[in-house]
Parts: structure tokens; C-alpha cells; sequence
């Protein structure tokens, strides 16, 4: 089970981009929270808000769900996988889907974008370890009104729930920050910034549809090398598979 650590959520109503350093508020994190149960501010949910966990970690979902109905929410199912989240929001039509993105068979990414188009009524808050700018702008693009990360305390999870149940936006303090340093002009001069300017390279020429050979040919590298490389590759940017890497690249602009 991960920590539940303190980090703060920052939360602001939907505004135009320039508006959104002024909106934004920070509401305090739980004292010595560290696990779910109750909380030390005992924050309890001000509705009995129908709740959909989608996370592939069966100990995970065990720990949020106690914590969501410590908090007085019902949580009505829980999904493995992605094609599940997309079958059963459609299905029992939850107020707020927590959504998990590193998934087996269909990914977050896809779930949110599919429920957020079938019901567009339902909440998506994304609840992840993905801290990436492309993970990030990929879920928010897809239709999820809220980003945490799994460090985030049980009090901080339990405003999230409830904030973009009625209907604002919510994110943890660093994606926060990351979010309007975006819509203020002030962007990473590179993506992918966890990779190095070679494996950033690579990827950009597997984006463009090439293969190893043609890749070691062009940066005079041995097979070998440019197969660690892109093992790299996939492992930094939490991706199971080529195919996954060359989607991400070219949602970034590569290729």
C-alpha cells in the first residue's frame, strides 16, 4: 500500500487562463496522516456522493474505499482496468469516478476520455504515481476535472471528491503549479524532461516511424545500445510497449 502523505490540493473554479493564479486556494493537509481512516480533522463529506474506484491494485482500492466511507461516501464498485471503469460508469452512472492511469487493457487516458464523452455529467478525478507534464495535460485534454498524485492524505482526496463532484477543478500543489505555469506561457523548454537529450532523441525518431536499425544506422550506435535506450524509454515514461511510447511522443510533438 503506498503512503498517504500531506502534500496540499489547490483548487480554483473553471476561469480563464489568466485568471487562474488569482483563483487558485490552498486548503491545509492533514496532520500526521499517513493511512487511511479517519482523519485527524475528521473531515467528513458534506453529500452522500456516489463513488467509482478504477485502480489495478486490489490492496490500494481496499484502502481508499474504507477511507472514502469513513469520509461518509458510497462507493458503489471498483474496476481492475480501464474497460471496466468505462462499463460500469456507463452502467451505474456514479457521481465521481477516481482514476487510476497506469492500467492494464484499456488505459486511464482512453477511460477518462470514453466516460468523459458518454457522461460527460460524471466527475473524473485522476488519482495516480504518473507526475509527468504529458501524463498531466493528457488526462485534463481527456476530460478529468482533478489530478492527485498517490502521496496525497486522506482529507485531501475527500475536498478533491467533493469539489469536482460540484463541478470545479482540483489539483495537488505541484501539478498545480505546473498547470498554470502552462496556461501563463511558461513551458518546459523540452518534454519528457525525466529523459536524457539522447533517449529523447531516439524517441523522436521512433515517433517519426523508424526502426532499431535505421535508428543505430543514423546515430551510429550499435542494436544493442539503442535497445537499452528505448528500454529506458519505456520504463521512465511508465509505458508497457513501443506502441504506447510512439502515442505519448507524438501527443508531445515528437516525430
Amino acid at each position: 500500500m503506498h503512503a498517504w502523505g500531506h502534500d496540499a490540493a489547490r483548487r480554483f473554479k473553471p476561469a480563464a487562463p489568466e485568471m487562474l493564479r488569482a483563483t487558485a486556494t490552498i486548503t491545509p493537509a492533514p496532520n500526521g496522516q499517513t493511512c487511511p481512516g479517519v482523519c485527524d480533522d475528521n473531515f467528513v463529506a458534506m453529500t452522500t456522493l456516489r463513488i467509482l474506484i478504477a485502480d489495478d491494485h486490489p490492496l490500494y482500492r481496499d484502502g481508499l474505499r474504507a477511507a472514502l466511507a469513513a469520509a461518509g461516501f458510497d462507493v458503489v464498485s471498483e474496476a481492475a482496468d480501464g474497460r471496466q471503469a468505462i462499463a460500469l460508469s456507463l452502467e451505474l452512472q456514479p457521481d465521481v469516478v477516481i482514476m487510476d492511469l497506469d492500467m492494464p487493457r484499456t488505459g486511464g487516458i482512453e477511460a477518462t476520455r470514453r466516460i468523459a464523452h458518454d457522461s460527460p455529467h460524471v466527475a473524473i478525478l485522476v488519482l495516480t504515481m504518473l507526475a509527468d507534464d504529458e501524463s498531466v495535460f493528457a488526462a485534463l485534454r481527456a476530460g478529468a476535472r482533478g489530478y492527485l498524485l498517490k502521496g496525497a492524505g486522506q482529507a485531501e482526496i475527500v475536498r478533491a471528491v467533493q469539489t469536482v463532484a460540484d463541478g470545479a477543478g482540483v489539483f495537488g500543489a505541484s501539478v498545480a503549479r505546473r498547470v498554470m505555469e502552462h496556461f501563463s506561457g511558461q513551458h518546459p523548454s523540452e518534454p519528457f524532461p525525466e529523459l536524457t537529450e539522447r533517449e529523447r532523441e531516439v524517441l523522436s525518431m521512433v515517433a517519426a516511424g523508424q526502426n532499431n536499425a535505421a535508428i543505430a544506422a543514423r546515430l551510429a550506435l550499435a542494436p544493442k545500445t539503442v535497445r537499452n535506450h528505448i528500454s529506458n524509454i519505456l520504463t521512465k515514461l511508465h509505458v508497457s510497449d513501443r506502441a504506447q511510447a510512439i502515442i505519448r511522443a507524438r501527443t508531445a510533438g515528437l516525430g
